[in-house]
């Protein structure tokens, strides 16, 4: 094959590319844009468990707390299971939920860290072990999930379908500040949530399960030894011939900073858990090595086309690879401007980027694409992950194994610090 050849190749499957990832955009916009919340009355919400597990004080868990204890729902109890009574997060829900004076909230240390499962899979296990008959619906959240009030009525709401088994929102970030590791983030994110929507991976910040769907699934025995919770639900869903709804109105915002670091530990963590426990993680890898290595090929061969003065030739794979920054740049600012109309619906601030932001914005684009990649290609082979200060050795989906459980710690390294939910 000629470089002509292959130049033409290249930017031929680019071009492909682009255009299957901008149809899968088209489409997650057009839901975000379109589909609006199902509303059920107050006699038909069923009685429904809100469990919140906390290691470290995250900061804006005092405002998640706040706003779970005053959602607008007719039965509804929060449990909240701390990881220690020494865990800073101990003081803030405590005096979070006597302040509001709520008598619907139960809050409990972490009993039995297993050595079996990570920390939160732990404590998800514990909270929905003590619940009676009476809970027909179990919400998961995190605490960077500052629910607005109607959240759960929303999330609950597509459970009344018997063909759905679970629902799930997803995180859109607005970064207070707009720094280049936060920006890399929020691309990223943006791209993810895109994915996840057509795959039907769930996200553990808003997700509602049917009790019934629990019980006959075995999902807690899985969760005993497992490193999440959240990834795993399609399959089990699956087997029982039921469905992940995605609700759209639950796109919740997440206005952290982060450092370059921390976003890498973290999306290497969000990868490590798809790949071990979705069935289409597959097509996951296929599409991160293909915008991946495409781009690079045509970067590479680029510099050969002008090392040897092949002019048009060189233009051509110009042409293409600001075709591709371009088109990127748009779909982002799409899924931008969709999101802005859900959070809009809501009364919450969306404007967040700026003029200046927006420049680093469109710089950061090539950034996100290398340090994903570079995330990718380690979580095919980590063995060892940190995750909130703790270390857990990855032998296999469920072969999880607690290195050694040990209190948060506040002024512990950057892995354990509560800078930001990570």
């Amino acid at each position: 094959m000629t470089l002509e050849q292959m130049a033409a190749t290249l930017v031929i499957t680019l071009v492909a590319l682009i255009v299957a990832q901008g149809i899968l955009v088209l489409g997650f916009a057009i839901v975000l844009l379109f589909k609006r919340s199902v509303t059920s009355s107050d006699d038909t919400c069923p009685k429904a468990a809100v469990i919140l597990c906390l290691r470290g004080g995250d900061p804006f868990l005092q405002h998640c707390v706040a706003a779970i204890l005053d959602q607008d729902y007719p039965t509804y109890d929060l449990r909240i299971i701390v990881d220690s009574e020494q865990d800073p997060a101990w003081q803030i829900a405590t005096q979070c939920a006597e302040s509001s004076g709520s008598t619907n909230v139960l809050i409990q240390s972490l009993r039995n860290p297993r050595n079996t499962c990570s920390l939160k899979c732990s404590s998800v296990v514990q909270a929905i072990s003590d619940l009676d008959d009476s809970y027909e619906v179990v919400a998961l959240l995190d605490a960077d999930t500052v629910p607005h009030r109607t959240w759960l009525r929303e999330l609950v709401a597509p459970l009344a379908n018997n063909r759905v088994g679970a629902t799930t929102g997803n995180r859109w970030y607005m970064p207070d500040e707009v720094s280049v590791p936060s920006l890399i983030r929020y691309i990223w994110n943006a791209a993810a949530i895109v994915q996840m929507y057509w795959f039907g991976i769930a996200w553990g910040g808003s997700l509602a399960i049917k009790t019934s769907v629990l019980r006959e699934s075995g999902l807690l025995e899985r969760w005993s030894n497992a490193f999440c919770e959240d990834t795993m639900v399609f399959r089990a869903l699956r087997h029982m011939n039921l469905r992940l709804e995605f609700v759209p109105t639950i796109l919740m915002v997440n206005r952290e900073s982060c450092d370059l670091a921390g976003y890498f530990r973290w999306v290497r963590r969000q990868l490590l858990t798809a790949r071990l426990y979705h069935p289409n993680w597959f097509l996951v890898l296929s599409h991160g090595v293909s915008t991946t290595l495409v781009p690079l090929a045509i970067v590479s061969l680029l510099i050969v086309a002008i090392q040897n003065s092949q002019a048009s030739m060189a233009n051509w794979l110009a042409i293409a690879l600001a075709i591709s920054w371009v088109t990127n740049a748009a779909m982002v600012s799409f899924l931008e401007v969709a999101a802005r109309r859900v959070v809009a619906r809501r009364g919450e601030p969306t404007r967040w980027l700026g003029f200046l932001g927006f420049v680093k914005y469109l710089m950061s684009l090539p950034i996100t694409q290398l340090v994903y990649s570079a995330a990718l290609s380690s979580s095919l082979f980590v063995r060892n992950v940190g995750w909130r200060g703790i270390s857990y050795q990855i032998r296999g989906p469920w072969d999880i194994r607690m290195v050694e459980y040990r209190p948060y710690e506040t002024c512990d390294n950057g892995e354990s610090r509560p800078a930001a939910s990570l």
